[in-house]
């Protein structure tokens, strides 16, 4: 059985989707009451293959066949190559589940995936040509005759080159979103699962390379553990929530079934991702997430957040400083705000972001790290620096440096921002559920957690403020949230935090 997402289906024909109720029984299947975002959820199909699905089948099988009635071939959003990729795979996967396909849906998986064939997003490359190919090789599996031999050869020759591309060494997923890293291990065991059931229809010259696929997998499941809060979930770095791809420990229980070794527990270290560029730290009990990676590769930053030198941190289990996360997609200041400097837990120089996002998915000149450095990774207390040079674009040519130091007992963050500006604020974003109480200057303050436990703070180098912020864990879901803002004197700046 594949990965298990959370049911979206909640009645015949009536989708919760991005935290917004809609579907085919009152808004139809491209009503414009919704953004393309939840339009093209709705054209998944996810929820065949979700939790419970058994019990809602007969809903389903409704619904696949007013799909087909009401999606004419090549008319409206459920038509574009990625809704198309996804639903051929989910629909796939639920006859492989033991359902049976309407012959009308067999008909139109066939001119799905013919059109699909004609219109692979080669303009927008990563994610999308990954699922793709994937969708092409699911299609050519499900179907007989030399067509659909030809969508699966032309699939297996995307992800022969995808996979090298887009697979880091360190098993990262290239974009540097752990949410998109999440949705491609789920491609790539799916992949691997369908091919140990059905790989002898694979021409023999592709075998060798299909059986290499299982090799990328343990790193991918390593990567994924490493970038999660002891919560559980995913740490939020570029565009990331909850929700989109099936939760880590999920992701997990599928590659154990499949029969991948699964990465040992996380002990008291320091993990460095070399080559995605994201540092885990625990100590005691807290664990840091530090991002000290570019923006994403250089032809493909649209899902990048100008984040540089952000982190995370969690104590005695619970979240307790947070980047502002994703809530939606498309062209809105919201958008623009959400990826922007101020919304991560680093320095903002002159009001500007360090690396230029716009448009949605667009990034123009980019912060780029350097002079990554390491002491004390075996010893009580850890020293991690980094530099970044995305603010040299500015007329003064500023650069931001960063120390992050850890032990069992604390966490000291120190900034330097040299060259000439006007001001620079570093900002720690708190999580919703932790009460933020404020004392003197000298004195800082405390963080309340859930259960009463606290976590002391207390700010040097300039004056201090605390003002609304936001976080968003899931698409289309905004919760009131605090964040500490420390003004930099003369470009220095230090908090520290301490618990018991």
């Amino acid at each position: 059985m594949p990965a298990r997402r959370e049911a979206s289906l909640t009645g015949p024909g009536d989708f919760l989707l991005l935290g917004e109720r809609g579907g085919p029984a009152n808004i139809g299947w491209d009503g414009p009451q919704r953004d393309r975002l939840w339009r093209y959820n709705q054209h998944y199909f996810d929820d065949l293959n979700a939790k419970d699905a058994p019990w809602r089948a007969d809903w389903h099988r409704a619904l696949l066949d007013d799909w087909v009635r009401e999606n004419p071939p090549g008319h409206g959003t459920g038509w574009e190559p990625y809704p198309t990729s996804l639903r051929i795979v989910n629909w796939v996967k639920w006859v492989l589940g033991g359902n049976v396909l309407p012959c009308a849906c067999q008909d139109s998986l066939s001119m799905q995936a013919r059109w699909l064939m004609r219109r692979l997003e080669f303009h927008l490359l990563g994610n999308h040509l990954f699922a793709n190919a994937k969708a092409l090789i699911f299609a050519g599996l499900f179907f007989e005759g030399d067509e659909a031999r030809g969508w699966m050869e032309r699939g297996l020759r995307i992800l022969a080159r995808e996979i090298s591309e887009q697979i880091l060494p360190d098993g990262g997923h290239f974009e540097r979103s752990t949410m998109y890293h999440a949705l491609v291990l789920e491609d790539m065991l799916d992949l691997c699962n369908v091919m140990e059931a059905f790989g002898e229809a694979v021409p023999s010259s592709w075998r060798d390379r299909v059986a290499d696929w299982r090799a990328q997998v343990p790193g991918m499941c390593a990567w994924l553990a490493t970038m999660c809060h002891p919560d559980g979930e995913i740490g939020f770095f570029n565009d990331a929530a909850i929700g989109i791809a099936p939760a880590p420990t999920e992701l997990l229980r599928y590659a154990d079934a499949l029969g991948f070794a699964l990465p040992l527990p996380l002990a008291a270290s320091v993990a460095h991702l070399r080559d995605s560029g994201y540092v885990r730290i625990a100590r005691g009990s807290a664990v840091a997430l530090l991002d000290v990676a570019p923006v994403g590769p250089d032809y493909l930053p649209g899902h990048a957040h100008a984040d540089t030198l952000s982190f995370e941190l969690s104590v005695f289990g619970q979240r307790v400083l947070v980047n502002s996360g994703t809530s939606c997609y498309g062209v809105s200041p919201e958008r623009a705000r959400q990826r922007g400097t101020a919304a991560h837990n680093t320095v903002v120089v002159d009001g500007e972001n360090s690396s230029e996002v716009w448009a949605g998915f667009r990034v123009a000149r980019r912060a780029r790290p350097y002079d990554l450095q390491f002491e004390g990774e075996r010893e009580e207390s850890v020293r991690i620096s980094c530099s970044h040079d995305g603010y040299r674009r500015l007329p003064g040519r500023p650069e931001h440096r960063r120390e992050w130091i850890m032990s069992a007992g604390g966490l000291s963050v120190d900034d330097h921002v040299t060259g000439v500006f006007r001001g620079a604020e570093a900002r720690f974003h708190v999580h919703p559920d932790v009460i933020v109480e404020r004392g003197s200057e000298a004195e800082g303050g405390r963080l309340i957690l859930e259960g009463g436990r606290q976590v002391r703070w207390r700010a040097q180098g300039g004056a201090v403020r605390i003002e609304p912020a936001s976080w968003h864990a899931r698409f289309g879901c905004s919760v009131p949230s605090s964040c500490i803002v420390l003004a930099l004197h003369e470009g220095c700046g230090r908090i520290r935090f301490e618990w018991d």
